[in-house]
This record gives structure tokens, sequence and C-alpha cells, in this order.
């Protein structure tokens, strides 16, 4: 293939190592940089890959301006870092793949993406589910109709740690399943709540400051877009960081789902569900023989009695592939057909900050629900 573009990986901690084995891998893609701030971590990936010696391997970010002809950019570093790292790569004219969350701020998260426009660039995140086989087949059952009048939904999304400091089991967790659902329904919350326990970083330590922190960046004297929100005060401090965290998501047509999150549980789940009129479509991420199921089933009134007729299970089958490879293919053909993802764009994931953002609210508010409008309106 002669069209090839030359890319830079930001950071090549657990994730970003994934990002550039995927990079190297790809028949239009020229790696030509590798950054990360511990040197030890660019010479193991060197000799992991083979890297030639004409690839910049660099602690510095800056040193990325020296790189002719760089066309786009991966960004696999911490959230905090994210907002000033997208913005100069934007200002710099780099395309850019920046992992979740886009930022930790809605209205940084606008400001990227009109950013982004202005600078006929793409800005796509790495909602690595959202290209998985079995979201993608899901979607297209849900919304064939398959499962009848939609009821309701529940995720469970559950292990023991990594216990994060910097954030929340919410901000950790919760973007996975909510991008999930957004995608089935084709819709995205106009309610959310939030109840959550906190056990092992609590009140007067780390937690609290971060907890605090990341309330701060959410709310403030304009709050979230089509938010109801209020500006941060003394009395609204969170206790810590929540390491248990219950969430309620309700849609524009009355669909709700419940998601159930923990950082401190030996059970590890990957579950998530759509019940409908006429049947249940499963995708559980631990079970390698069936991760998608259609359960079929619905009730035949007799009398006063309820009985379950038409009941089967299918497991659907999926194309190959790895998310993560889909991921960066989508990137490197959005460059090539200067066309922003449909499927993960900057705009998708300013709509998933917006909706942890209510959610860190009604957090901080014991649950109470935080409204938001039907979509994200561009100014």
């Amino acid at each position: 293939m002669t069209n090839k573009i030359n890319i830079a990986v930001i950071g090549v901690g657990r994730w970003g190592v994934h990002l550039l084995r995927n990079f190297l891998a790809h028949p239009q893609v020229n790696v030509v940089a590798v950054v990360d701030p511990h040197p030890e971590r660019l010479a193991t990936v060197k000799q992991q890959f083979n890297l030639d010696d004409n690839v910049l391997l660099t602690t510095q970010w800056q040193d990325l301006k020296t790189v002719l002809g760089l066309t786009g950019v991966a960004i696999a570093t911490p959230a905090t870092t994210h907002y000033a790292l997208i913005k100069d790569a934007l200002q710099q004219g780099y395309h850019v793949l920046a992992e979740k969350p886009l930022t930790l701020d809605p209205a940084e998260c606008r400001e990227l993406c009109y950013l982004a426009e202005q600078h006929h660039l793409i800005l796509t995140v790495d909602h690595t589910y959202l290209f998985h086989p079995a979201v993608e087949r899901g979607k297209t059952v849900v919304q064939a109709g398959k499962l009848g009048d939609l009821r309701y939904g529940y995720a469970t999304r559950t292990h023991l740690g990594p216990v994060r400091q910097d954030v929340d089991a919410l901000w950790d967790l919760a973007i996975h399943d909510i991008a999930i659902f957004n995608a089935w329904l084709g819709q995205i919350p106009i309610k959310v709540q939030a109840t959550g326990t906190v056990w092992l970083q609590g009140a007067g330590e780390q937690g609290s400051r971060a907890a605090a922190l990341r309330l701060r960046s959410v709310t403030g004297e304009q709050g979230s877009r089509g938010a109801e929100v209020s500006p941060y005060t003394d009395s609204a401090l969170p206790q810590g960081l929540a390491d248990l965290v219950w969430l309620t998501l309700t849609y524009p047509d009355g669909f709700q789902a419940y998601i159930h999150l923990c950082w401190l549980n030996s059970d590890k789940q990957r579950r998530l569900g759509v019940v409908g009129s006429l049947g249940s479509l499963i995708f559980d991420e631990m079970s390698i023989s069936s991760p998608l199921t259609l359960l079929h089933g619905e009730f035949e009134q007799q009398g006063n009695q309820f009985i379950p007729v038409n009941q089967k299970q299918i497991v659907l089958e999926l194309e190959p592939g790895e998310p993560l490879g889909r991921v960066c293919s989508s990137f490197v053909a959005s460059i090539l057909n200067n066309t922003p993802s449909e499927i993960s764009s900057g705009w998708v994931g300013t709509e998933l900050v917006e909706i942890l953002a209510a959610l860190t609210l009604s957090l901080s508010q014991g649950g109470k629900p935080v409204f938001l409008s039907d979509r994200i309106v561009k100014d």
C-alpha cells in the first residue's frame, strides 16, 4: 500500500504497549516515535518490538516537534494529562487518538472537539468496547427489534483491584457499560443517579482530596452543558473515593439501566444484559465459548397465570478481530478518508464525560437525580 501515515505513541504503560503493538502491525502505518517519561519503558519496548534505530525514543513530548511528516499521535497517558497533550497536538496539526476518558472536564472536551473541527483534524477516543465484535453484533440485534419492547438493562463490572488513587470506581469503570448501553439503544440518558460506598480511601485521606478535585472539575458556575448542576460547596465534599458504586440511567423512552461497579470484589464479572418482551441479550465478556447470547422467552397468559413460552438459547456468532486493533484501523481510516469516526468521535467521548460528570454530582449528593439534555448541543 502506498498511503502510509506516520504515527507517534505517547505513553507505553499497560495500555500504550498494546496500542504500539497494533500500530506496528498495521500495513498503513509507520511508527516514527515513542514517548514515555520512564526511560526503562522505552528500553523495554525497543527490545520487545525490535524497534528500528530510526524510531525516535524520547521522554519529552516536545521532541515530537522535530519529527518531520508526523501525521497523528496516540495518547495513552493518565487522564489528568489528556487536555494539555491533546490541545497541543491539535495545535501542532496532528490527528489524535486518545485513551478514554477524553478529559475529566466536559468543558475541556467540548473545547478540544471544536479545536479539531477548526483545524480539520480527526479526534477519536479509544472506547474499545464500541469496537468489540460482540457489542457491534448486539447493537444490530437490539435495533432490529428482536427483543420486542425493551424493558430494562443491567450490568456488573467487578474485580479485586487495581485500586486507583486519582479517581473512584465510577470514573474508572462506568464508562465502558454506559458506552455499550448508549450504542445499543441509540440514545443517551436524560437522567442519572449514583450512590456509593467508601472503604479504602476515606475522609481525611488522599481519597477525599482526589474526590473533591473531581467534583470541582465537573461542577462550577456554568456546569455541564444540559445538566442541572450547582457550584461546588463544602457541604457537598465527597468523603473519599468510592469503592462500590450503583448507577441508574434513565433514557428518553423510559428505558432504565442499572449498573453495579466495584474494585473490591473477588468475584470478577464483566456482564451486561438488555431485557425485552421477547427475550434477553447477554454480553458476558468472561465467557470464552458464548460471549453474546440471545435468550428467547416470553409469557403467555392463561387465566390469571403467566406461562413462559418460546424459550430457547442462541449463541450468536461473532466476527474475528481484536477490538483494539479495530480502534487503530478505524483511526487510520478516518485520517486517510478525512472523515470523523461515527463510532467513537470526540463528540461521543464528550457525551460520555458529560454523563460521568452528572453521575459525580449525584454521587456527591447522596443519589439525588441529575438531569441532562437528550443530546449534546454544539454552540
